[in-house]
């Protein structure tokens, strides 16, 4: 069976208990899987073995886990569609429609914007992580909007400390469900796994999960919904749905976070990254990447807005 190394820097303010931290980061593995690398000996911190899940790991660690890879799959190039927004040398640009998965995993072995990417950027096999080449950031499958793919090593690295730095802008476009009870406002509520549905995120206590910040400001309020505009401080799993959810304002359309059976006639849930604002390599100023309202969400808008006035 052949393995795969996987690194991770930890950034943390607080310090993480180490099988905690790795299977946040790992999502397809259990935390009683990762416990179990642990003791095995595959997880390096700073280049020594530890074999304790509840060793505690510190701001600027370096970890390494090796992960065993079954039935491994090569990665396939596929013709698919993809709309650009902006490519150099460094980095490419997409907007992401809603349904299509970022990257392979269980579930979901082909038809992947990575799948897409290798068509056309056969270089990036080579970049980052080879289960998730060039990726350095993801988008949920129902979620649209802007994407950055790094296409060298150098720049993969350069983009992956401006995400962990949280030098990042990234705004979010959510239609919600109710009326949040201010106008504006700062959701802080540390986000971790669910204690029984482990895919599902949830609002943690008492240092479960990790610290989550997420600020909104109102742009338009209809009868039964509000529009907001959603800025992430950090970017945990999930987090803009958690968070509102938690607020008591779940995302329209979002059958995980929030009504079973949505009220609205759409496909997916209401939530488009509008906007990305970060530093390229080789530049000193800052770039913003903006991507339109996919046409789904802006007849849900145009629908409401004939119904206030009806």
């Amino acid at each position: 069976m052949s393995s795969q190394k996987v690194n991770f820097c930890f950034n943390e303010e607080q310090p993480v208990r180490l099988d905690k931290f790795l299977a946040e980061k790992l999502t397809n593995l259990s935390r009683e899987k990762v416990q179990a690398l642990i003791a095995e000996g595959m997880v390096l911190v700073n280049d020594r073995a530890v074999l304790k899940g509840s060793y505690k790991a510190g701001n600027g660690q370096l970890i390494q886990i090796t992960l065993p890879i079954e039935n491994e799959k090569e990665l396939r190039a596929e013709a698919l569609p993809l709309d650009l927004l902006y490519e150099d040398q460094n980095v490419i640009v997409i907007n992401k429609p809603a349904g299509l998965v970022v990257h392979p995993g269980a579930g979901h072995q082909g038809g992947t914007l990575v799948n897409a990417l290798l068509h056309v950027y056969p270089e990036i096999a080579e970049v980052g992580e080879a289960s998730r080449p060039g990726i350095v950031h993801r988008l949920d499958a129902d979620t649209s909007g802007v994407l950055v793919v790094a296409r060298t090593q150098v720049a993969y690295e350069w983009l992956v400390r401006q995400f962990k730095s949280r030098r990042t802008i990234k705004k979010y476009i959510a239609l919600v469900d109710g009326k949040p009870p201010t106008p504006t406002g700062r959701i802080e509520a540390e986000v971790g796994r669910h204690s029984r549905f482990r895919q599902k995120m949830a609002v943690t206590y008492e240092g479960r999960g990790r610290k989550a910040i997420s600020e909104y400001r109102t742009l338009r309020e209809f009868d039964q919904y509000t529009l907001l505009e959603i800025h992430p401080i950090t970017g945990r799993t999930h987090q803009i749905r958690v968070h509102l959810a938690y607020l008591g304002n779940p995302v329209a359309g979002d059958k995980v976070y929030g009504r079973r059976k949505p009220s609205l006639s759409i496909n997916r849930f209401f939530l488009h990254a509008a906007s990305l604002e970060l530093i390229l390599p080789d530049n000193k100023n800052p770039s913003c990447f903006e991507a339109p309202l996919p046409e789904e969400l802006a007849q849900v808008i145009r629908t409401l807005e004939e119904k206030d006035r009806s």
